[in-house]
């Protein structure tokens, strides 16, 4: 007879280094979408839920560092280090950049950088490499 964990070992396997996300109400659809399906990326996104859809700032960082995922956003009120602690959170990406292409392409370059580095097989550093600290990354940014 099989356990849960034997039937699930082979999805947790699969998820081993994959960077895990949490993009707040304003990351575009098709980027999301382009982080899902081009980068692998375990996305939970904000606006697809209705309950978390308007809550305010502080509920989506906090949920964010409760799951141990990276918050992904265009806000740059995340930056402010007084209302929103980089300390014990899962970390968090600014994105920014003049439409989605620019935003997926600087996604493409955090991919590289940031949550898959070469060299290594992926661990679980590589599904939060951010973990207490912050990120302004835009179409300037080399890593």
């Amino acid at each position: 007879m099989k356990t849960l964990a034997s039937e699930l070992a082979h999805v947790a396997e699969a998820l081993v280094g994959q960077p895990r996300i949490y993009a707040d109400a304003n990351v575009p659809a098709g980027v999301v979408a382009f982080a899902r399906d081009r980068l692998h990326w375990d996305v939970l996104a904000v606006a697809e839920h209705d309950d978390l859809r308007r809550a305010p700032d502080r509920s989506h960082f906090d949920l964010a560092r409760k799951l141990q995922r990276t918050l992904l956003t265009l806000d740059h009120d995340y930056l402010d280090d007084a209302r929103f602690p980089p300390e014990g959170s899962a970390g968090v990406v600014v994105i920014s950049a003049p439409d989605q292409f620019g935003l997926a392409r600087l996604l493409s370059r955090l991919d590289r950088r940031l949550f898959r580095p070469r060299g290594r097989p992926p661990d679980d550093r590589d599904a939060v490499p951010l973990a207490g600290r912050k990120l302004l990354a835009h179409p300037d940014w080399r890593g």
